[in-house]
């Protein structure tokens, strides 16, 4: 039986919710984070939707643990269930080769866990959200770590307030047909576009030279398509990938569809936990 799975992630500024029947991501959504009543009510329509013979299971993982604290207290609270976490219940699905000392962010390792979770092979992610991550997973499976940039809303922001003169805008695509900034905006749009992409290409033509091949790129995060839409560095883009991610280490844990050989980590029917 495929594990009906809600995939809950919270980041910095939002919570992604997902729903997934085995491998396909039926539904998402994402909601600020300041309305909390709106995201456990999503939740718990989508957990009602399900039948309660069914394999089926809520993992959430979270950047801001905050918010996420609030979220899970809210969900067990109103259904009686416990609802698993990345890194406290369950382990993100990949090797880590990095500093012993280092605390890396679960949306980094999820969502390279669901790159490799898919291609089996070496590759770069980008996440593109409030901050910029571009990260190296070799061949085995291991994470390498990366970079991690200013995102493109957090460098308008500080070049706003950290200067007497530069306006508050919105990002957007600078304009294609002139590779000079015309006007202030402009100016600021093509700093924070073009230094973003170049971080990106200077970052892998690094790794592939570390690695000795050039590995395929995925971009993910919320600007990732206007970022990276047509750009050739980028092999893939995947709008969800932490999600995808979360739902990969609930399989590995929790359910029969696993690879043979591996232990499922509980019965094939029923809740995961009740």
């Amino acid at each position: 039986m495929s594990l009906r799975l809600i995939a809950i992630e919270t980041g910095n500024t939002r919570t992604r919710l997902g729903r997934f029947d085995g491998r396909t991501l039926e539904e998402t959504i994402a909601i600020p984070n300041d309305r909390l009543d709106e995201i456990t009510s999503v939740a718990a329509r989508w957990w009602g939707d399900m039948l309660p013979g069914e394999d089926r299971a809520i993992v959430a993982s979270s950047v801001n643990d905050r918010v996420a604290d609030e979220i899970l207290r809210r969900l067990e609270s109103s259904l009686s269930i416990e609802v698993y976490r990345i890194g406290d219940d369950l382990p993100v699905p990949i090797g880590e080769d990095l500093d012993p000392e280092t605390l890396t962010g679960q949306d980094r390792l999820l969502a390279a866990a669901a790159a490799w979770d898919v291609l089996k092979q070496a590759c770069v992610v980008i996440d593109a959200g409030t901050a910029v991550t571009v990260d190296f997973v070799d061949g085995q499976g291991t994470f390498h770590g990366g970079a991690i940039a200013p995102g493109a809303r957090m460098q308008l922001k500080a070049l706003h307030e950290h200067t007497a003169a530069l306006p508050a805008i919105e990002f957007d695509r600078p304009d294609p047909e002139s590779p000079f900034g015309r006007n202030t905006r402009q100016a600021m749009l093509h700093g924070v576009y073009d230094g973003i992409r170049g971080l990106a290409w200077r970052l892998v033509e690094r790794y592939a030279e570390k690695y000795g091949a050039f590995p395929l790129v995925v971009a993910t995060g919320g600007d990732a398509d206007l970022l990276f839409g047509e750009d050739e560095l980028v092999n893939r883009i995947v709008p969800d990938l932490t999600l995808q991610g979360i739902a990969a280490a609930a399989r590995l844990a929790l359910s029969d569809e696993d690879e043979p050989g591996d232990e499922p980590g509980h019965p094939a029917s029923g809740d995961a936990r009740a």
